[in-house]
């Protein structure tokens, strides 16, 4: 099996992929259903986990693929590398890998980047018992993000405003305004959701349900993708705002390791973030957490392609038109580089940082 052939063009040969690679590697399966979506084609949706290790393991590693669902056919390239190259033989003994495939199923099914109720999943842990945290800025953008016509006057007048808001703020700005994060529009981008999804609610099931009550160390791996320069493998530091335990991801994962919270990263600062799970863990257990985040296209071109998938959602756009057929590519080449070069440079930073995670776990 090559490099290449790890990666899937769709999620149900993603899936079964992964399934088969873990069985052949001995892991054990389980499954959680969504019972709130289907596939384009009305198939079931699943995430799916693998267990290899022992059942009372004290330390533990954890990958997460598909959180940003259109970002999962990266991860889960990754995730079946991690069985085919048999990395877990170097895991240091009465370790536990725990292997997350496709955590949001609706969006890796569909190509999108967000849940079947339209919610980033990576805002939406929260807790929804207190008021949520408020964006104005997003509000000066969210109409020009999202205009009642894709195409026409009224686009190439929103284009020529967001532009216009760069110049004055800052492009950067702009970034953080926009995926910073915003609770207030169902429809808007980076919507972080009013209530906890299903795939929030499974991930911390995997959790409690999963990992070991003997497990003392967890170091985890989130991929994502659509930042940075073209195949380079970002780690950024997510947890925590605490010197602490920003210093310990970089003597796990070494000193390029970034972090959004000193601006030192490609993503803005958010809040909601997956690792808020991990809170729900015992405090005995060590956590140390980073998103792999793997740049596609320019940061401009990725807008431009979360905008149109958006558009034709929320604005009643039809999928198999032409139209919607183009904006349908263009979101998939925004997360996924259907390259050899790309992949290659995907499973290689993948593989070696699973071994650094190891070597933090001894």
């Amino acid at each position: 099996m090559t490099v290449e052939s790890y990666f899937s063009a769709t999620y149900g040969e993603a899936r079964d992929k992964f399934r088969a690679a873990a069985t052949d590697a001995g892991a054990k399966l389980v499954s959680f259903e969504n019972p709130n979506a289907k596939g384009p084609k009305g198939e079931t949706l699943t995430t799916d986990v693998a267990l290899l290790g022992p059942e009372k393991a004290e330390r533990v590693y954890l990958t997460i693929s598909g959180t940003h669902g259109a970002e999962g056919f990266c991860g889960s390239g990754a995730q079946i590398g991690h069985f085919k190259d048999k990395l877990f033989d170097a895991m240091p003994a009465n370790s536990l890998a725990i292997m997350v495939h496709a955590i949001n199923p609706y969006g890796f099914a569909h190509v999108r980047r967000v849940t079947e109720d339209n919610v980033d999943l990576n805002r939406n842990f929260q807790d929804f018992s207190k008021p949520l945290p408020v964006n104005a800025a997003y509000e000066e953008v969210h109409d020009l993000l999202l205009p009642q016509v894709w195409e026409g006057q009224g686009r190439a007048a929103a284009d020529q405003a967001i532009l216009e808001y760069q110049n004055k703020h800052g492009a950067f700005a702009f970034q953080s305004a926009m995926s910073g994060g915003q609770y207030s529009r169902p429809d808007g981008l980076f919507f972080g959701g009013q209530k906890p999804t299903w795939s929030n609610a499974t991930f911390r099931r995997i959790l409690k349900e999963l990992v070991p009550a003997t497990a003392r160390k967890l170091v985890s791996v989130d991929f994502h993708t659509g930042l940075g320069p073209m195949g380079y493998g970002e780690p950024i530091y997510i947890g925590p705002d605490d010197p602490a335990f920003y210093a310990r991801a970089k003597a796990v994962f070494g000193p390029e390791v970034t972090n959004p919270n000193d601006g030192s990263s490609s993503s803005a600062r958010v809040t909601g973030t997956v690792p808020e799970a991990f809170l729900d863990l015992p405090k005995s257990i060590e956590v140390t957490a980073i998103a792999m985040e793997y740049g596609t296209q320019h940061w401009q071109q990725v807008t431009e392609a979360l905008r149109g998938d958006h558009w034709l959602h929320a604005r009643g756009g039809d999928v198999n038109s032409p139209l919607g057929q183009q904006l349908k590519r263009k979101i998939r080449d925004a997360f996924y580089t259907d390259t050899p070069a790309w992949k290659a440079a995907i499973a290689g930073r993948a593989a070696d940082f699973a071994l650094r995670a190891f070597r933090g776990l001894e």
